[in-house]
């Protein structure tokens, strides 16, 4: 068997990858995932050439990490997302909100603004048009329920839902706090938002590998109709897959 080598994230990235290894093998593949606890371990090993491939980050984190760290990594192929949710917290309905609510959101740059395009989206506040997936809430031009925003680490949040009136809370927590994005949250990022096309996970390679054998039979599947339904089933829309 002519083996894969890919460096993962567990959840959801290396449950995933669990899922496709007798779908490769009967290809002739041996894949073989090793779990990291970092973002930055898992660049470094393709980038050197250690690892085939990795399963951890999106195209935004991607980039930047090459701008960075001058190292050239590419997509080869775009798998799923996670998509944040509104949760309920003391309140339990949006169009309902209370004057002065106050809504927990990401502190990290890309998780608040993606939380901040996704309330403008539920008509909550307006934001300049011109800071799309950049906005910060100095980027609210209105905000007629005078809601405030608390900024904590997206890890925090779904551990303090209970003090605030409405949380925004990433995919991948979410499911680890028994949160189901599709029965739980109020709303969701939908599919066809900027955010969802920048921050959706992939396969990522060194550039020039986009094309191994062993590569596309990952990409391809990863996409198939079988690795698609055991997302749906096992991550309930906290874990969505990807369609182009």
């Amino acid at each position: 068997l002519q083996v894969i080598t890919v460096a993962a994230s567990a959840t959801p990235h290396a449950e995933i990858l669990e899922q496709a290894k007798p779908l490769l093998a009967e290809q002739g593949y041996d894949l073989q995932v090793t779990v990291f606890d970092d973002y930055v371990q898992p660049n470094m090993v393709v980038d050197s050439g250690d690892f085939d491939a990795n399963y951890f980050q999106h195209i935004n984190y991607m980039e930047s990490y090459n701008e960075e760290k001058g190292t050239h990594l590419i997509s080869a192929g775009e798998i799923h997302y996670e998509p944040l949710g509104i949760y309920p917290g003391k309140e339990t309905d949006l169009n309902n909100i209370s004057d002065g609510a106050e809504i927990a959101v990401p502190n990290d740059t890309t998780n608040e603004a993606r939380a901040l395009l996704l309330l403008q989206e539920q008509g909550l506040i307006t934001l300049n048009p011109d800071a799309g997936i950049n906005a910060t809430v100095n980027d609210i031009t209105d905000n007629p329920h005078n809601i405030s925003f608390v900024e904590l680490a997206a890890e925090q949040i779904p551990r303090s839902l209970q003090d605030f009136d409405f949380a925004v809370i990433n995919g991948n927590y979410a499911l680890q706090a028994g949160l189901n994005a599709s029965t739980d949250a109020l709303a969701v990022e939908p599919s066809d938002s900027e955010a969802v096309q920048k921050y959706v996970n992939v396969v990522a390679v060194r550039e020039g590998h986009e094309n191994d054998e062993g590569i596309q039979a990952l990409v391809e599947v990863l996409k198939s109709d079988e690795i698609k339904q055991f997302i749906e089933d096992t991550y309930q829309g906290s874990v969505v897959p990807y369609e182009e």
